[in-house]
């Protein structure tokens, strides 16, 4: 599980020049460039040169690039796949995942491509096949990093409303967190879609983090200060992760394997994700220096 920030995922559409440029400067932790939804198929071709070109050029700094193929089965997505493969980015997003089949064939162009070892798959759970499938797609190959929740698709297949609480999508949700949790991956909670909705936009990030996401996908530059603060460590978490740590080294410093600390029981796995928060929280502030 990655400990680097990954708290916005801004998708950026492949085709828009002005868009990519944009892309260099804004906050977002990740950017998804995308050759997928955004694309018109007749700008498909257009889309992937462009968005290699622009990944090549650099100038993106700390922002991990992420690049979402078109999908395996498409006339574009094999070309999509061997184009990336060297490319500098972090990873490729795959579209509508449903099988475990579907992540060794993609591997297996990237292995005849030369890929590097460094290049990671995220997963798209976004139907309902893929849902079910979830968990065997989340530890199908050591190359997969990621689950995103396609939640416009979702609602649609599922036929449930988009309501402030999803209440219809919430199974849907908590199987996703499920499954990375359990092979060791990020999960990322689906788009906000109302633009000039803001309160519902942090509302939805609370719950998002309630529910264990590690940070969520928008639409929108406007989105990402909202998201960024929400998915971000709070202060008084920061405050008990420390303590733990202080007081963890210090019972090992004096052979105890068991800590109590303001009355309540220590042990390793708490130890553990304090050591997690606090270095996300590092990278943050690191990251804030930075902009």
């Amino acid at each position: 599980m990655a400990t680097n920030p990954r708290r916005s995922i801004l998708y950026m559409p492949g085709s828009n020049s002005r868009a990519l440029e944009k892309a260099r400067s804004l906050d977002a932790d990740v950017l998804i460039l995308d050759l997928e939804d955004a694309v018109a198929p007749s700008q498909k071709v257009y889309a992937r040169e462009q968005v290699l070109a622009a990944v090549n050029a650099g100038g993106y700094g700390r922002r991990e690039l992420v690049v979402r193929v078109n999908g395996f089965d498409t006339a574009w997505g094999r070309k999509d796949i061997e184009a990336f493969a060297n490319a500098p980015i972090s990873a490729l997003c795959l579209p509508k995942v449903e099988s475990a089949a579907e992540i060794h064939a993609v591997v297996q162009v990237l292995k005849q491509a030369g890929a590097s070892p460094s290049l990671k798959l995220w997963a798209m759970a976004e139907t309902p096949r893929g849902i079910l499938a979830v968990s065997e797609i989340a530890g199908s190959h050591p190359l997969m990093d990621g689950i995103v929740l396609g939640t416009s698709d979702l609602a649609k297949d599922l036929r449930v409303p988009h309501t402030p609480q999803r209440l219809g999508m919430l199974t849907s949700l908590g199987m996703c967190v499920l499954a990375a949790r359990a092979y060791g991956i990020d999960v990322f909670d689906g788009v906000h879609l109302n633009l000039d909705d803001e309160e519902g936009l942090r509302l939805a990030c609370e719950q998002g983090v309630e529910m264990g996401f590690d940070g969520k996908t928008l639409i929108h530059p406007k989105q990402i200060a909202v998201t960024n603060q929400a998915f971000s460590p709070a202060e008084d978490t920061l405050i008990r992760a420390q303590k733990i740590r202080v007081a963890w080294q210090e019972a090992e410093a004096d052979g105890k394997g068991v800590v109590l600390l303001d009355g309540r029981l220590v042990e390793a796995l708490h130890v553990e994700e304090a050591v997690r928060v606090l270095a996300i929280a590092e990278q943050i502030a690191t990251r804030d220096a930075q902009n």
